[in-house]
């Protein structure tokens, strides 16, 4: 028996939170961004999201963004579907970004919950609301309670659902009961947010991942959505217990993502370049391990 999502995921099912690279000066390396963005299509991602997390926007200036999302559009044409984050803690501002994002030529937006402030549902609600109803692209919602202070409870997500413009969630909640209330109650595109989740997520419903590991091996890890789409669970299983390693040198080592993302990019000779203070790169022990866990995985 395969296995289908549904509704059919409007932005692919195998997504790349996409660094941003920086030339060694620290500027926007559009070059490397476009390059960056040929391969990761060329092994198998449906869609890129940028100015996430892993893309450094809390460092990327307005004008940064756009480029970017140009610059990448250009690159990949339409053989790939190019989300942009646009998510700050300011709804005046979200705005603008989703505009700008329109524009520059993305297929949809990424809005994470405003940060620091912390607004109750009803507020966190109607700023979701108001982005989507600036633009004509789709949002993905991006629930990141770890980051942001603010989770988007499962009746949030529920009612906002029912927007014709937000169709998909990225998760990073760690809640597997909650996410399953809302695949179960809604047409909301599900996207597992932690790599360590996306079979998981994907075997109860969910519409795909949206992938900082992605950034290394984009062709392994959609190679276990396919597995199982096949019918092949045992050997999807497999291949997501085989991506462990890497998964939690990337993702759980004490750095953020986009710190580990970029340090093995750098060391196998991709885009990516440094990080924008007040990161600071990984040291060269933990690239060291980074890249013996990457060589265990592709032997």
């Amino acid at each position: 028996m395969t296995h289908t999502p549904s509704p059919p995921p409007p932005f692919g099912r195998a997504l790349c939170a996409m660094v941003t690279p920086f030339t060694e000066g620290g500027a926007l390396d559009l070059d490397g961004a476009g390059l960056l963005a040929q391969r990761l299509v060329g092994a198998g991602c449906d869609g890129l999201v940028l100015s996430g997390t892993t893309g450094e926007s809390p460092t990327t200036s307005d004008t940064e963004k756009a480029e970017l999302v140009a610059a990448v559009r250009e690159a990949v044409g339409d053989r790939a579907t190019v989300v942009a984050g646009v998510g700050t803690f300011d709804t005046r501002h979200t705005v603008e970004l989703a505009r700008s994002a329109e524009k520059a030529g993305a297929d949809g937006v990424l809005v994470v919950s405003p940060y620091y402030s912390r607004p109750p549902q009803d507020a966190l609600e109607a700023h979701f609301r108001e982005v989507a109803d600036a633009s004509g692209l789709p949002v993905m919602l991006y629930d990141i309670p770890g980051r942001t202070g603010t989770r988007i409870e499962p009746e949030t997500l529920i009612r906002l659902a029912e927007h014709p413009r937000i169709v998909a969630v990225k998760d990073c909640s760690y809640d597997f009961l909650g996410a399953q209330k809302v695949i179960a109650r809604t047409g909301l595109a599900h996207y597992a947010g932690c790599d360590e989740h996306n079979l998981a997520l994907y075997a109860v419903g969910g519409a795909g991942y949206v992938s900082t590991v992605a950034n290394v091996v984009p062709g392994r890890l959609r190679a276990v959505l396919d597995l199982f789409d096949a019918g092949d669970t045992r050997g999807a299983a497999a291949l997501q217990l085989r991506a462990t390693e890497l998964i939690e040198a990337m993702m759980a080592s004490g750095l953020p993502g986009t710190v580990t993302a970029k340090g093995l990019l750098g060391a196998l000779g991709l885009p990516a370049g440094p990080v924008r203070a007040p990161l600071r790169p990984a040291d060269r022990e933990t690239v060291d391990g980074l890249r013996a866990a990457y060589e265990r995985l592709v032997a």
